[in-house]
């Protein structure tokens, strides 16, 4: 299967290394992947932050860039969903309508592609740690995320993963939101590392980077014995 790769702005400048775990993993399922090397942003923060008019204008350039029938795969919950969720409302009545709608049924985030379109689910991963997962808001609520990256840890080796409590509430992030409301933000990851805390785990495994980039700040700036880590980068560990 073809594949093209959706790499967001964040992952591209601060954790290239999971951009590439991800390849190691879908390569290793049989796909060819690609990567267009014009892309850039799916044009979600403009879009939150209330310019939609310059958002529209990144948005464009994506449909452009991703052009096709290819299927497109990304290590982002936050930036599938956008896409999927939001492009035919932003381009709603106009001559790329139909084509933000194709797109939208064509943009997968890592795992669900990996569980739901090749159903694929043991890589022969081996991570020996204890871990907790967090569901990130847009997985779970955009993308119906829940179970998939679940199985995909169930059959990774050595890998223990204990729930923490309150696993669906938000760790605070929201993008712009953890700028404009630090106090609330803060609030919201703290009570989401003592959470994760609670269980015993050594790491946070999670689909979304920008959650944990909140995660890890927040664990560093305290100096907290745990650890961040993205599901492709445990997926692709263990194994050549």
């Amino acid at each position: 299967m073809r594949v093209q790769l959706f790499i967001p702005c964040f992952v591209d400048q601060l954790y290239p290394q999971t951009a590439f775990n991800m390849v190691k993993v879908l390569e290793k399922a049989g796909c060819k992947v690609t990567y267009n090397t014009n892309q850039t942003c799916c044009g979600q923060p403009a879009f939150n932050a209330g310019f939609w008019e310059e958002s529209k204008v990144v948005c464009t350039k994506f449909l452009k860039d991703f052009d096709g029938t290819d299927c497109i795969v990304s290590p982002s919950a936050s930036c599938v969903g956008f896409v999927r969720n939001y492009y035919t409302k932003l381009f709603d009545n106009s001559s790329l309508h139909n084509r933000a709608k194709d797109i939208g049924k064509h943009i997968f985030e890592f795992t669900e592609f990996l569980t739901n379109v090749l159903k694929i689910e043991n890589f022969d991963a081996v991570f020996n740690a204890k871990a907790t997962y967090h569901d990130s808001c847009a997985a779970l609520r955009e993308c119906r995320i829940k179970e998939g990256p679940r199985r995909l840890l169930g059959l990774v080796k050595g890998l223990e993963l204990v729930e923490m409590v309150d696993v669906e509430t938000c760790c605070g992030f929201g993008g712009t939101f953890a700028v404009k409301f630090e106090p609330i933000s803060i609030g919201m990851v703290d009570q989401k590392t003592r959470n994760a805390l609670a269980t015993g785990a050594e790491y946070i495994i999670s689909t979304d980077l920008s959650c944990l980039m909140q995660l890890d700040g927040y664990l560093k700036g305290k100096e907290l014995p745990l650890k961040t880590m993205h599901i492709a980068d445990v997926l692709a560990n263990g194994w050549e």
